[in-house]
């Protein structure tokens, strides 16, 4: 009997060991049957993928979602700001790693602005209107992946030969998508050295529209061309290769945008992107009373004759949801190196606009511009026709948007500010260099100044002026390390904010002390036509530019123009940028205000009773009885 239950129980586990082994054979087939068909599977997908362009996603938006037209919103501001870091960071002068004399952006494949960081605001219209110029000159057929195309043209990019702009056209799945496009400031671009140029064949080498790379081959004798009309050759290709560095970039990151939410899809929201910008700026637009503003200012001179005033009048029509910037009445273009390509009269109007419509609204892109018009004629200061020179193309064209302010000034006088100081105070040196013993160019960036005043607040002080948008100035120990200057004095201007219920903003005094033989440039304007207030407000001070050797400053100039001037070891220059314009009357500015300004040495205690009625006690405090008293006589109204 035990033996008879030992076997009865043996059996069961054998047949139990039997279907173990089966189901292990069976799972063992099954896997090998898995494995080849994930390798069938696999193979495939690794034949679908070198078809495909690297990243390609399953395409799972409509081209109205709103979710993604916010991703690709914020996806192309992203690639402009790594296009902005990447050329920084691989620049060789300081005017675009440290000043951000720059502008980067993306366009659509026939020329409108998807996105641009900003440098400066005023190249909002000539890198657009470059792109549309190469298009038109290559046509769309004439581009093949791997070109990258290179113009310094200043009568197209409205600016000057020193900024040359490279566009990469961008493919994706064999079509043309768009373009990645930079603009940047070169310090030399061989020409007349110093001294007031009146022709734009004085001013540098001038390329026309080309391929730098054509196929993704570099074009070698345009390169060796441009080596030979350089002073610095060595520090102009590395901005060259710095600029090529960001439209690559630009390239590579758009792409990735593409594969990763399809091609029609993301241009899709791109469009819905505009079209939102559009109404938004219709919108601000309809807020502005109907009706025709127009307003007045005026250039120093043109730098060749000395004392002639160059006017600037502006005319602003607002109707329903449109605006029409009139800027046909602008002065005759110049005989000096003031003037600028149509494109820059266009922007200036653009810049305006966007100021007074959607100035926080991004990516900055075509669509805010579509309901502005701007009337224009051949041959002023902001339309030059060649040959008319344009090496200090940027400096007119600040008044001018400052003019537009000034015109809306009464329809909506809390959208806009005061005068400001509207020049770069740039100031560049050359001479030869006693640590290398080499030719040297060096100079400063934007000294900044004072802004003017709004309805609400007073105006920002030290502040680069309007066209600089994002530019820097120049760090003191930079400047210090690199060039045989020394900067003596960087400090706020005592006074120069216009006085006002709100102040304008103060300028900067700066005072450079040459330490070997240097020869001083400086093309500054505004020194008369001082920026204005507004409602009662007073102006500010003007621009001014002074130099000094052993005797003392010399102030007898007739304007804050100094050209050639050879300064000796211990001699040096004054620049000093001008404040803004004050808004309302200063005898309706708060005293305890006043007090304080007078206590940061902003206003003096002289021009707080004189100008603002404010009386100060031997501790600084206000005296509010002999102040009310004051007020009173000088015909004013408590705050």
């Amino acid at each position: 009997m035990a033996k008879q239950v030992k076997k009865a129980q043996r059996r069961p586990m054998k047949k139990a060991t039997k279907k173990v082994a089966a189901k292990k054979v069976t799972a063992k087939k099954v896997a090998t049957k898995k494995q080849a068909a994930r390798k069938v599977t696999g193979a495939k997908a690794a034949t679908r993928a070198k078809s495909q362009p690297k990243n390609q996603a399953k395409r799972r938006f409509a081209k109205s979602d709103p979710i993604l037209t916010e991703i690709i919103r914020n996806g192309v501001l992203a690639v402009t700001e790594e296009m902005k870091s990447n050329l920084m960071r691989t620049a060789y002068n300081m005017i675009i790693y440290e000043a951000l004399d720059f502008t980067v952006g993306l366009y659509t494949p026939e020329g409108d602005t998807i996105s641009i960081g900003l440098g400066l605001p005023m190249f909002i219209r000539g890198m657009a209107e470059t792109v549309r110029a190469k298009l038109r000159h290559f046509g769309k057929d004439g581009l093949q992946e791997g070109d990258i195309l290179v113009t310094n043209d200043a009568y197209l990019t409205g600016s000057h030969l020193n900024h040359f702009t490279f566009s990469l056209p961008i493919f994706f799945e064999g079509e043309l998508c768009g373009f990645a496009c930079c603009m940047a400031h070169w310090p030399d671009v061989g020409g007349t050295l110093g001294g007031v140029t009146t022709d734009i064949y004085s001013e540098g080498i001038q390329i026309p529209i080309v391929k730098y790379q054509r196929a993704g081959v570099v074009n070698q004798d345009l390169v060796d061309i441009i080596r030979m009309n350089v002073r610095l050759p060595d520090r102009a290709m590395g901005d060259l290769r710095a600029q090529i560095t960001a439209v690559k970039t630009g390239e590579r990151r758009f792409k990735e945008l593409l594969g990763r939410y399809g091609r029609e899809e993301t241009l899709a929201a791109i469009g819905n992107i505009m079209a939102q910008s559009e109404r938004s700026a219709r919108a601000r637009t309809r807020e502005i009373p109907d009706g025709v503003y127009e307003a007045t200012s005026y250039m120093d001179d043109d730098g060749v004759d000395i004392g002639k005033r160059v006017p600037i009048k502006v005319k602003v029509t607002v109707k329903g949801d449109e605006m029409t910037i009139d800027l046909t009445e602008v002065s005759a273009q110049v005989r000096g190196f003031y003037n600028s390509g149509e494109t820059t009269g266009v922007a200036c109007a653009q810049v305006a606009y966007k100021c007074l419509t959607s100035p926080t609204d991004y990516p900055i892109n075509e669509g805010s511009f579509r309901t502005l018009n701007v009337a224009l004629t051949k041959g002023t200061i902001i339309s030059a026709v060649k040959p008319a020179p344009m090496r200090w193309w940027m400096t007119f064209p600040m008044t001018i948007v400052d003019t537009i302010f000034k015109a809306l000034a009464p329809a909506v006088p809390d959208r806009v500010i005061a005068g400001h100081h509207a020049d770069l105070l740039s100031t560049n040196l050359h001479g030869i260099h006693p640590r290398t013993g080499g030719f040297f160019m060096g100079g400063f960036g934007p000294l900044g100044g004072g802004w003017g005043a709004k309805m609400t607040e007073d105006g920002m002080s030290a502040t680069v002026c309007l066209n600089d948008g994002d530019t820097h100035n120049s760090p003191v120990e930079s400047v210090e390390a690199k060039f045989p200057f020394l900067i003596e004095e960087l400090s706020l201007r005592s006074g120069s904010g216009g006085a006002g219920k709100f102040r304008g903003g103060l300028g900067i005094a700066r005072k450079v002390s040459a330490r070997v033989p240097l020869t001083l440039n400086a093309q500054v304007e505004r020194m008369h036509c001082a920026p204005w207030g507004l409602e009662g407000g007073h102006d500010g001070f003007g621009n001014e530019v002074t130099v000094y050797d052993a005797h003392g400053e010399k102030r007898d100039v007739a304007n804050a123009k100094v050209f050639l001037r050879r300064l000796q070891p211990g001699e040096g220059f004054y620049s000093r940028s001008g404040g803004g314009g004050g808004f309302g009357s200063p005898l309706a500015r708060d005293p305890n205000r006043v007090a304080h300004d007078v206590a940061e040495e902003y206003v003096s205690a002289a021009d707080a009773r004189e100008i603002y009625g404010v009386v100060l006690g031997g501790d600084g405090t206000v005296d509010q009885a002999e102040t009310q008293k004051l007020r009173a006589t000088m015909g004013g109204k408590q705050a």
